[in-house]
């Protein structure tokens, strides 16, 4: 399934570890003074990057989405670099990649880290016909949404500052594939040179964060390498009434990029939906649409994320 994931069966966890909440999560126990995440604007900077086409390296959607993220960026933070880089691939070809790193705040190693890719995946390889298969994935959730997400807490950081050191990571090459030898690829090139460099504190990565029918369950890999991250992310969920979309009971493993990171030594949890509509037929395929994903959604993961650089740490 996702990433190629390693998806297995379900690993029970304690609830307990993870914070309070009920079983519904109704009620607010606790909310920091900041501002509010617009879930609307969230979405119309979704359908924004989806409009700019594909965003497959090499391709015009690609240039245009980094030239747009560098520009929205630029009016927000303290500072923002691009971080190009090249990878040539298991078959040849030969990729111009860019992170893009946006930060607030000191940028020592006591920052935290919010991170999410901005590429898309070539081909439509889950897609159910064998022509649709050799179609671009337009990627509404996998990709614009996580982008979206930060792009709009980037909006919340400049209007407030937070209280530490926050920094950006909108990574490229994630999902380029087919293989994992050929994905993950901006991680990589960020733990090899600014992450061992000048290393954040700690991360949470989102990827997949808009599905109009959510549901975050504990991701294992987060748990085992960066546990009381986990904990901070469930239970604040829980605290904002969301437990129902944030379930501490079960949970799945998943290769992605936060792997690169806790093999570095930097604990990063992973936000991520498991199942992206039903028996997870949207995803890498030419379903994965702005009408597939929810202003809802993205409002409810960047409220919890934001409650997360907000509350003292």
């Amino acid at each position: 399934m996702k990433r190629w994931m390693m998806l297995v069966t379900a690993i029970p966890l304690v609830a307990a570890a993870c914070g309070g909440g009920d079983a519904g999560g109704s009620t607010v126990t606790f909310r920091a003074e900041r501002p509010a995440f617009d879930g609307v604007r969230a979405f119309q900077d979704l359908e924004t990057q989806v409009a700019f086409g594909p965003r497959i390296p090499g391709s015009p959607g690609h240039t245009e989405q980094l030239e747009w993220l560098e520009t929205q960026l630029r009016a927000l933070a303290d500072t923002v670099f691009l971080d190009p880089f090249e990878h040539v691939t298991a078959e040849g070809d030969e990729l111009a990649l860019t992170n893009v790193i946006a930060r607030f705040g000191p940028a020592d190693g006591s920052r935290l880290l919010l991170l999410t890719h901005w590429d898309t995946r070539p081909k439509a390889d889950q897609a159910s016909g064998e022509a649709d298969r050799e179609l671009p994935v337009p990627g509404a959730n996998d990709g614009a949404s996580g982008t979206a997400i930060l792009l709009e807490l980037a909006r919340m950081f400049n209007e407030q500052r937070p209280p530490g050191g926050v920094e950006l990571l909108f990574t490229d090459g994630e999902d380029y594939g087919p293989s994992t030898a050929d994905m993950f690829l901006g991680a990589r090139h960020y733990v090899g040179g600014i992450g061992s460099e000048n290393p954040p504190a700690y991360g949470i990565l989102l990827d997949m964060v808009g599905d109009a029918d959510p549901s975050f369950p504990i991701e294992a890999y987060s748990m085992e390498g960066a546990g009381q991250v986990v904990q901070r992310i469930w239970g604040i969920a829980a605290d904002l009434g969301y437990r129902r979309f944030f379930p501490m009971d079960q949970t799945s493993r998943v290769v992605d990029e936060h792997i690169q990171f806790i093999d570095a030594g930097i604990p990063v949890a992973d936000i991520i939906d498991f199942e992206y509509g039903p028996a997870h037929a949207f995803w890498h395929t030419p379903r994965d649409v702005p009408a597939n994903t929810s202003a809802q959604t993205l409002f409810m993961v960047g409220d919890v994320v934001a409650e997360v650089v907000y509350r003292n740490r």
